[in-house]
């Protein structure tokens, strides 16, 4: 079954519409002619994990499509704090926003744009010591986490050129499927809560699930899937 054959049953299975999920194509590895196919084909958003190759495939591609031609990007991958520019002049949205320092850097070179730059907040739900994030391992019975996260948001907030998206996270590798749905769960349990603790953030979008969970992201409230191999195969 095809990527969005696939998304639009896992909606339907949470009664959801199609509709509310934005499917980002990972195109981290492959060149910009495999971006403009998967334009011509009909894709619209592109996600890529280091900012250095955003900022050298968006100009091949920009170049190589039509000018009236509409493409999204998203950086999804870490960002290391002396690659704010390269995120803030190239990147449209940005999904993995761990730590405060990136937030002031990428805030002061947006703005000196005169644009803010829509970024998703990322949440460590999983306790893994490799994935990035703000702890929320135990969120709903440690105040401390909860205190910490709501504390960044509010700064984050106050940053005159950011806009916040929402929350983002990623489930364990090679997890029971049960497991990974908890994580996506409390995930959206999360976003509630800081809508709550926090009432001017709106966190409308949920950045879950990758190849080999999106359809369990899905049924568990993401907006926006993060995929690559499923679409274009392995390199």
């Amino acid at each position: 079954m095809a990527v969005q054959e696939r998304i639009v049953a896992a909606a339907q299975r949470a009664g959801r519409s199609p509709d509310e999920i934005t499917l980002v194509a990972v195109t981290k590895t492959w060149p910009a002619e495999v971006i403009v196919a998967a334009y011509e084909a009909g894709m619209r958003h592109f996600g890529e994990n280091r900012a250095e190759e955003l900022a050298e495939k968006r100009p091949l591609v920009t170049a190589a499509l039509p000018p009236q031609s509409t493409l999204t990007w998203h950086l999804i991958g870490t960002l290391q704090s002396r690659k704010t520019g390269l995120a803030a002049e190239h990147a449209d949205l940005f999904h993995a926003l761990d730590r405060p320092k990136v937030a002031r850097r990428l805030s002061q070179e947006r703005q000196a744009k005169g644009e803010r730059l829509p970024v998703f907040l990322e949440v460590n739900l999983s306790g893994e010591a490799s994935k990035a994030g703000f702890l929320c391992v135990n969120w709903e019975e440690d105040a401390t986490q909860r205190d910490n996260l709501r504390t960044h948001l509010i700064e984050l907030l106050a940053l005159p050129g950011l806009d916040l998206a929402g929350l983002m996270t990623m489930a364990p590798w090679d997890a029971a499927p049960e497991v990974i749905r908890s994580v996506f769960r409390r995930t959206r349990q999360l976003a509630g809560w800081l809508r709550t603790a926090v009432p001017e953030s709106q966190l409308p979008y949920l950045s879950m699930g990758m190849t080999d969970d999106f359809e369990i992201a899905i049924e568990e409230g993401a907006t926006h899937v993060r995929v690559g191999r499923a679409l274009f195969g392995e390199r």
